[in-house]
């Protein structure tokens, strides 16, 4: 059959005398798989009659009537199939003597197949939207994702009519390989551009041979076929109402509605209004009925209260979007370097690299295009990924600016090829998403939403009780005709972004070059390759390396270059974000944004997310936490540049700039005069020099940017739009300059809105003071009160004289925080009244070691409860001293009996010592971790004898664990609980899964890397079972910090209902002086709210119904062998050795040749019952 097609589709395609469309001019792009999201195959059609074959069928040709004859066959062997289940239905299962004419099971089972067997392969296309186990079985939904976003790619490079006749010709390359995914590659490389060229014509005459083609191929079709066909139907001013009411009808037979397209499909355009105008032909006061989702979850989220307004007018917020928007449209941004730099003279570098640019540029271009003129000719035989599609959908110029720029912010020491590449690849997929949604026109639809949600949060409008994501829901629900906000585009994998940029790096290190007398023109005139690709080791894996040549590091380095290019979303929101309304449309205008991070190359994080409904909580803490308005604090930032440009401060956390790294050291290991052990110490002196400017170019770097963009913002106000990682632990978007990073950025930072002190704002500052200088852990807060009001004069001396005065802040743990509090409480008391002084300054309330918090609520342990705060006192507990202190008693004992060690140790045990172990053991660390992390303390105290730092790191390790364990009883049984599961859930082949008590679906993305990898049709595909290791040990701290994630939301609902303005480092809460007492109020109550839920009673329940829930398919290959068999029923688990037996009690009832020869008997089973019982 086809090969019959290999011919026909060319002649049908010739007959049907269809117009060639520019896809570029008309900004038309069509993809059918994109209208349903789920796109999802079904089983085996139903028989019957093909819907919409328009009012001419075309002239019926060789594989048509060859189709006919197997669609006869079809029926006679469905009719054989039918009697013969008649049959099994009238007579017993139980074969008698007697019944010799019934068939044997085994022959049924084997007619069966023999029936499904051309329909198997395709049949068993597994759906997208369900998590595929870690079975060794192809994981569909990548590979459909896959060939969508390279259909895709090949529509807007307008290859759309080429595209068919090569699936078409290229589709029996695989005919004769068995396998469902090699038949779902050619259908669908097949049909789907047939869908989108045909459709896109309005060519009604040909959607009947299409829609064949899907009843041939297995397939059903789906939402997005049936959009299609309706838009069809809507274009084509002579389409009869009856092919609209047949199509219909065909809908409803197969389970679908109308109602389905508008609210599933992605629309582009017109196409909503050419679909609804063909609903109008035949219904015509029809409305599309949008269903509004609620919220599912069980924890009380919200309380009827009036959300706060931000203090902005619409017309503001109206004006900021416009600024926002022209900026993504571009993509990039340029600005100023906060870098001093030298005055420019005739010798200097910045016009020898801006000469050198300009040229590099040429060459790009020119490599460029002559490249894609090859890849445009290649044959693909293999059905290897053509990247020539990809390298149309933007101009030129766009490649290759972005292959400069990447040049231009490459470290001296390399980047990794993976890193470079896939940076590359992810830069073209944004300018191609931000370019599509231009040509779509959804820039207009965006406009006139964002303008009417600024009625909800500006302070000249009236009052909604609605969240901003209702809101926006609303609005999209009001104005639903015209184009899709969220897009059509397909994510792209990351084998695709990996490829492609791959394919720029490759072409960069090949084609530019640069003169090697550039800076000393007295030698020969030579060229030489700016970029070299090397290897490296890192651990026992050789990675690939991407070097700039010494010369090019030379010139970047004397250029001292005035601006510094970044991507759009590098930079600050000008406006407020777009709220999370689902988990592909949130945070930018139209930069793409990933709801969740996660793991390169994972895929089942998104599967998971596009089947929960219970996301809206989730969604609305994002939301919340990103209207948070901020502003610079200038003067601070202002005494930071220049100490930057002022040889820096390593006190200070400014780092120097590189003219202070350490020499290189020369030497000609040839030298007869040096011993080999002068060499090898040169030879080590020269690594430690490059790990040492290694280092200090990253941070200098990192420095540079964060201060430029601060400079840049410094008169603007802007917000940080927020997403999260696969646990649910929340971070800002801009990952250079954000609230998250070091203390510097958190110092230059404070809130727009400002708010009154009040009559304890005062207070708050001053404690919150005393926090940051990392003194008097232990007193209590007035005490802490106190001691911030002896040293007022210091305070106030550090806000007049910072630099000149008695510098006592530069010693604080956090010193340039504490230097922006100075400040504002010098502020405050010099105002004429401080209670109504308007404050800015963000106050924080920092978690006691938030991780053993949650063990101890969980295991209800009131000791370990009243270490970390959860229990009244008289004054805050520290665990860590509280560790530290047990830990001493322990060693006096054993130095009282003679353990030479433990003298040792007199006078050196102190918190610092013990504090992070104690803080990071909740988190899984082992004790090997542990000991180096203590042998790391005790090598930066001068006094203690070096020779003994083995033995002592190993002594008081031992020391922490026993503490711990006495202090917190329930913890150490809790993580030995969640690590047993997760070990024997990997072992059976999967990966770690559980929902938060806030319904966010989580799952441990952790495999074993470069195993079991396949390639298919050009796509690598990855069929790796779980890292046991990773995932038992991930499983403990990874489910805290799920529960520490679901505080946090909680936290911030209820504050945003409040009133109050709130924003989180995790557990380290902030908001204005003001309302500290009212947000450590809501803390406190959403902790007990979210444990007064029965979270582990939950999460044993969730597991077992997920691994453990009826015939263990996973366990059947383990209970085959009976020595396994019984090492699993002499566990020490009744629950597992319970199911165990069951499943293969059932085996051995139900399918007995699976166990056959492996000795195990209903008998055993039996017994096994009886014991138990």
């Amino acid at each position: 059959r086809i090969l019959q097609l290999q011919s026909d589709v060319v002649v049908d395609v010739q007959h049907a005398k269809v117009q060639f469309v520019n896809a570029h001019s008309s900004g038309k792009v069509k993809v059918a798989s994109d209208r349903d999201p789920k796109s999802t195959p079904s089983d085996i059609p139903k028989s019957g009659k093909t819907v919409a074959k328009g009012a001419s069928d075309p002239k019926p040709s060789r594989w048509m009537e060859k189709l006919t004859n197997e669609k006869k066959n079809l029926k006679k062997w469905q009719h054989v199939q039918q009697k013969l289940q008649k049959n099994v239905k009238e007579k017993p299962a139980a074969k008698s003597k007697g019944s010799s004419s019934l068939p044997e099971p085994a022959e049924v089972e084997k007619l069966q197949k023999s029936l499904g067997q051309t329909v198997s392969q395709l049949t068993s296309l597994s759906n997208p939207e369900r998590l595929q186990e870690d079975n060794g079985e192809i994981e569909s939904g990548e590979t459909q994702q896959n060939i969508r976003s390279y259909l895709e790619a090949c529509f807007c490079s307008e290859m759309l009519l080429s595209l068919i006749v090569t699936c078409s010709l290229g589709a029996n390359k695989h005919s004769r390989v068995n396998t469902g995914i090699k038949c779902k590659w050619n259908l669908r490389l097949m049909i789907l551009p047939c869908l989108s060229f045909f459709f896109l014509q309005g060519a009604l005459n040909q959607i009947g041979r299409v829609f064949i083609m899907l009843e041939d191929a297995g397939l059903k079709p789906n939402l997005g076929s049936y959009c299609y066909a309706l838009e069809c139907m809507g274009r084509n001013p002579d389409c009869s109402p009856k092919t609209i009411i047949r199509c219909l009808n065909q809908m409803e037979e197969d389970g679908l509605s109308v109602d389905d397209v508008f609210s599933q499909c992605s629309f582009r355009e017109d196409e909503r209004d050419m679909v609804l105008k063909a609903m109008h032909i035949v219904e015509p006061d029809y409305q599309p009925r949008l269903s509004m989702t609620t919220d599912g979850c069980s924890l009380p989220l919200r309380a009827d209260h009036r959300y706060p307004k931000l203090d902005f007018s619409q017309m503001d917020l109206q004006e900021r979007f416009k600024r926002q928007l022209s900026i993504e449209e571009a993509s990039t941004i340029t600005i100023d370097s906060v870098e001093a730099s030298k005055p420019i003279t005739k010798n200097m570098a910045r016009m020898l690299l801006a000469d050198q640019r300009a040229q590099w540029q040429k060459i790009l271009l020119q490599a460029l295009r002559e490249s894609k003129m090859i890849l445009a000719n290649t044959n693909t035989k293999d059905y290897r990924l053509n990247l020539y599609p990809y390298l149309c959908l933007l101009e030129d110029k766009d490649y290759v600016d972005i292959m400069i720029q990447s040049i231009a912010n490459m470290s001296p020491s390399g980047e990794s090829l993976k890193v470079l590449a896939k940076d590359l690849g992810n830069r073209v997929y944004t300018k191609y998403c931000v370019r599509q949604k231009h040509q779509n026109q959804i820039l207009e639809k965006l406009g006139n939403i964002y303008n009417a949600y600024t009625e909800l949060l500006a302070k000249d409008t009236k009052e909604f009780g609605l969240l901003p994501r209702e809101h926006w829901c609303q609005l999209e629900k009001e104005q639903s005709s015209g184009p899709t906000l969220e897009g059509g585009e397909t994510n792209w994998l990351y084998s695709v972004t990996l490829e492609l940029g791959t394919y720029m790096v490759d072409l960069m290190v090949k084609s530019l070059k640069i003169s090697g007398d550039i800076l000393n023109p007295a030698y020969d005139k030579k060229l030489i390759p700016i970029l070299y690709h090397m290897y490296a080791f890192r651990s026992t894996r050789q990675i690939g390396f991407i070097k700039p040549h010494p010369i090019l590091t030379q010139i970047q380095q004397e250029a001292m270059e005035t601006k510094l290019t970044f991507d759009s979303y590098v930079m600050p929101m000008l406006c407020p974000p777009v709220p999370w309304s689902s988990i592909k449309f949130g945070a930018y205008l139209l930069t793409p944004t990933k709801l969740m991070r996660t793991v390169e190359g994972a895929t089942q994080h998104d599967t998971l997310l596009e089947k929960c409904q219970t996301l809206h909580p989730v969604l609305d803490s994002l939301n919340q936490l990103g209207n948070c308005a901020w502003k610079i604090n200038k003067p601070l930032l202002d005494i930071i540049i220049s100490i930057f440009n002022d040889r820096g401060s390593d006190k200070l956390d400014i780092p120097p700039p590189l003219s202070e790294a350490p020499k290189m050291p020369h030497f000609n290991p040839q030298d007869p005069t040096l011993t080999s052990s002068e060499k090898a110490h040169l030879k080590r002196e020269a690594v430690n020099a490059r790990r040492k400017y290694s280092e200090m170019y990253s941070l200098r770097m990192s420095s540079l940017y964060k201060l430029s963009i601060a400079n840049h913002m410094r008169d603007e106000i802007f917000w940080f739009p927020h997403s999260m990682d696969f646990r649910g632990r929340t971070y800002p978007c801009p990952p250079y300059f954000n609230h998250l990073g070091s203390d510097v950025a958190r110092a230059i930072l404070v809130f727009a809105e400002g708010k009154p002190l009040g009559p304890k704002g005062l207070d708050w500052l001053k404690i919150h003071l005393v926090n940051l200088t990392g003194l008097k852990k232990r007193e209590s807060l007035q005490g802490r009160l106190e001691y911030a009001n002896t040293i007022m004069e210091d305070i106030l001396d550090a806000a007049d004289n910072p630099l000149n005065g008695n510098k006592w802040w530069m010693n604080a743990d956090e010193p340039w925080q504490a230097l922006a509090c100075c400040t504002e409480i010098a502020n405050a008391v010099r105002s004429p009244d401080p209670t109504q002084f308007i404050s800015h300054f963000p106050v924080h309330q920092d978690g006691s070691c938030n991780g053993l918090q949650h063990y101890a609520a969980l295991g209800r342990d009131v000791i370990g409860a009243t270490s970390v705060n959860l229990m009244p006192c008289e004054v805050p507990q520290d665990v860590y001293s509280g560790v530290a202190q047990q830990v001493e008693e322990f060693r006096a004992r054993d130095a009282a009996s003679g353990m030479k060690i433990a003298q040792v140790l007199e006078g050196f045990i102190s918190r610092k010592v013990v504090k992070q172990t104690v803080m990071t053991v909740v988190y899984g660390v082992t004790r090997y971790g542990g000991r180096l992390q203590i042998e790391k303390r005790l090598k930066e105290i001068d006094e203690f004898p070096k020779e003994h730092v083995w033995d002592a790191s190993h002594y008081l390790v031992r020391l922490v664990f026993s503490g711990l364990k006495e202090m917190f009883t329930g913890t150490r049984e809790i993580q030995d609980w969640l690590t047993e599961s997760a070990r024997l859930i990997s072992k059976s082949g999967h990966t770690v899964e559980w929902l938060t008590p806030l319904g966010l679906p989580v799952v441990q993305p952790y495999r074993h890397k470069g195993k079991g990898e396949k390639k298919i049709g050009g796509l690598v595909k990855s069929h790796v079972r779980p890292d046991t290791v990773k995932q038992k040990n991930a499983f403990p701290p990874n489910f805290i910090h799920s529960l520490d994630s679901t505080h946090m939301m909680l936290t911030a609902l209820h504050c945003y209902s409040a009133g109050l303005t709130f924003v989180s480092v995790h557990d380290c809460f902030w908001t204005h002086a003001l309302t500290v007492d009212t947000m450590n109020k809501v803390c406190r109550e959403q902790f007990v709210n979210l444990h007064s839920q029965p979270i582990l009673k939950e999460l044993s329940k969730f597991l077992l119904e997920k691994y453990c829930d009826g015939p263990l398919n996973k366990l059947r290959k383990t209970c085959r062998n009976r020595k396994t068999f019984w090492s699993i029923i002499n566990h020490q688990s009744i629950q597992l050795r319970l199911e165990v037996v069951i499943c293969v009690y059932i085996m051995i009832m139900e399918c007995p040749a699976e166990v056959k020869g492996s000795g195990i008997r209903p008998l055993h089973c039996i017994s096994f019952f009886k014991f138990e019982a």
